[in-house]
């Protein structure tokens, strides 16, 4: 796409080719001719011309596709420019203020000459990005104050409050990280454990440790942080607080060496993340999962108090968290139509080596095989599922996957794309295959020879997986000696 921009100020002319040329084919309209010398030798497309003329433009080949910038530095009239720009065919016009904010009059003005007007103020533009880095900067600062301070620590407690919830547990895993520590040398602990079924589920997911620690131990520790809560909770148990992270109103009643209390945000993950952000952390797969759940939770998946830097949050986290585990963690609404397709899927199952192939019969709907393959995801020591029914004589394979293993999409399409649609991602595949080319393959088996035959598909797929991982690995160690001899010598 081709832009045009009128702009006399170097520092915009440049900002602007610098921002937009990766994006349009821009050209500049200027009046000095010094100045269109230096950027022509920079590489920069500039004509001369007088910007009030409207031959100006047709030597240009301004078209109605072409966007036109006009730079408004509040000492000059446009009045004539636009006039100008409009009887040359210009439709896409944009007045870009970079000086003291246009009075409204001006708008008007501008706007009879030109209806399609649009204006933009460049401080406008630049302060979203400029007021988050600066921020982040700030962050960044404070983050490293705690690094120092925890640096020379031997042993550290991150306490959450008692029965810890999702946003307790990741911000926990969260904080480690940022202090740069390890399950070892950083404890995350509670008074009382974790007991709901739903928070358990998470914790041994995730393989979240939440030690239940005494107040008589406290004292042991060389440095206190508390995440998701503030002392003032413990009614005085605790010694001493050396860094409080929370998102619900600040307390008063304690002291703390260092406190980041932001009780407009709706999650103490958010918090978390930015500080990760900040320092440029390496985020697991693990901690982002944790994390994603726990901004979902606190929010509600933001139907309740949310913040912008929630939802910026969320999209940083999500490439990097693993949505099958999400799903196995909070599972979805039960019908009574999907329980009735899960109870087929049971009576048709087979359950080995953490593969789970079941088998749910004719069904008027494919959404019903992908819910039960999503459903039994959730089973516990299931890592995949294999659910296949029959939906106008057409075979349906839905598979799920947590997501750390083999790509479900390379198991569909080696075993059914000979036959039939198949293909996915990592962690979600399906297969689509009339019955007769299925029965001409595998033959007419009842339910359970199918759920048992895709399950003996499914265990053969992931232990060649299996053996080409230890060959590379065999690969790998011999080439790394092989260097190291050469090294040697």
């Amino acid at each position: 796409m081709r832009a045009l921009a009128v702009c006399q100020d170097e520092l915009v002319i440049r900002t602007l080719h610098r921002v937009l040329s990766g994006v349009f084919d821009i050209e500049f309209l200027i009046e000095s001719r010094p100045l269109a010398r230096r950027l022509v030798d920079d590489g920069v497309a500039a004509t001369v011309a007088d910007p009030r003329r409207v031959d100006s433009y047709l030597r240009v080949d301004l078209t109605p596709n072409t966007c036109v910038i006009v730079e408004d530095n509040g000492k000059r009239g446009l009045k004539r420019i636009f006039s100008a720009i409009r009887d040359a065919g210009g439709c896409l016009v944009y007045a870009l203020h970079v000086g003291n904010a246009p009075q409204r009059r001006n708008f008007e003005e501008l706007r009879s000459v030109c209806p399609e007007l649009t204006h933009l103020d460049l401080a406008e533009l630049l302060s979203a990005p400029l007021t988050t880095e600066l921020g982040r900067s700030l962050t960044r600062a404070r983050v490293q104050q705690y690094q120092r301070y925890f640096a020379d620590a031997d042993r550290v407690l991150i306490l959450l409050h008692n029965e810890p919830d999702p946003d307790a547990m990741a911000a926990g895993l969260a904080l480690r990280n940022v202090l740069r520590r390890t399950r070892q040398t950083a404890i995350i602990g509670a008074m009382e454990g974790v007991t709901r079924p739903e928070n358990v589920r998470m914790a041994d997911l995730l393989d979240i440790q939440v030690e239940t620690i005494t107040p008589e131990e406290l004292g042991a520790f060389d440095r206190i942080a508390t995440v998701d809560v503030q002392p003032h909770y413990f009614g005085g148990l605790l010694p001493r607080v050396d860094l409080v992270i929370d998102h619900h109103p600040e307390q008063p009643g304690y002291t703390s060496v260092f406190k980041d209390i932001r009780a407009n945000y709706g999650s103490t993950c958010t918090i978390l993340t930015e500080h990760l952000r900040a320092v440029d952390a390496n985020i697991s797969e693990r901690t982002a999962t944790a994390m994603l759940y726990a901004i979902k939770s606190d929010t509600l998946f933001f139907a309740r108090q949310t913040n912008r830097v929630d939802l910026e949050a969320f999209s940083y986290l999500y490439p990097l968290a693993d949505a099958a585990m999400i799903r196995k963690m909070e599972g979805a609404e039960i019908t009574l139509e999907r329980l009735e397709h899960v109870t087929r899927a049971l009576a048709a199952s087979r359950l080995r080596n953490r593969v789970f192939s079941a088998f749910i019969g004719e069904t008027s709907r494919e959404d019903l095989i992908t819910y039960t393959a999503d459903f039994l995801l959730q089973v516990e020591d299931v890592k995949w599922t294999m659910v296949s029914g029959i939906v106008n004589n057409q075979f349906i394979l839905s598979v799920r996957n947590l997501g750390y293993t083999r790509n479900a999409g390379e198991f569909v399409k080696a075993n059914f794309g000979d036959i039939g649609s198949a293909g996915g991602h990592r962690a979600m595949a399906k297969a689509v295959v009339p019955m007769d080319r299925f029965r001409a393959k595998f033959g007419d088996m009842s339910g359970v020879g199918i759920s048992a035959r895709i399950g003996e598909l499914a265990e053969a797929f992931l232990t060649e997986g299996s053996s080409r991982e230890r060959d590379r690995d065999r690969e790998t160690t011999r080439e790394g000696g092989r260097l190291e001899a050469r090294t040697a010598r």
